[in-house]
């Protein structure tokens, strides 16, 4: 998990909100993807932020402004870092499944981090049945591919 640590001027956004410009690219420091899910903090207040890889900006919303007590237009410390399991925290066999299927690791990449815990839950209570891992994997990667956040109950 590699973190980042930054110092930036929070700036006026839309709609109450306001922002943080990244001064880097998500998308080198943490993988390519459409968006990258983040935990952190700005200027000592945890967040948890989207951020869209097109934009490259942290959205604070009013409300969380309002309690956080962050001001406009002041630099702030900013630490950031991927949220949940990542590729590279992956059992080898999960990973080499999801690398031989491109659909099914974007859509993985892409999830809430409580998605991906819950298949890697799934696919780790399985630890005394080797076959069953087998078959599990494969069953995540299915539904992994046809865009299904959660496997059926």
């Amino acid at each position: 998990m590699t973190k980042k640590i930054f110092k930036a001027v929070v700036v006026e956004g839309s709609n109450g909100a306001a922002h943080v410009v990244l001064p880097f690219d998500p998308d080198l420091v943490w993988g390519k993807k459409p968006r990258h899910r983040v935990s952190g903090t700005v200027d000592g207040q945890k967040i948890r932020a989207i951020i869209e890889t097109k934009d490259r900006i942290v959205k604070l919303t009013p409300m969380w402004r309002r309690d956080a007590g962050v001001q406009m237009d002041r630099k702030v410390a900013v630490a950031l870092w991927p949220e949940g399991p990542q590729r590279a925290d992956l059992a080898e066999d999960f990973a080499a499944a999801l690398n031989a299927e491109p659909k099914a690791a974007a859509f993985f990449d892409d999830l809430a981090q409580f998605y991906r815990k819950g298949y890697l839950a799934w696919i780790d209570a399985t630890k005394k049945k080797p076959e069953e891992r087998v078959r599990r994997i494969r069953e995540t990667v299915k539904l992994l591919k046809a865009g299904k956040k959660e496997r059926p109950k």
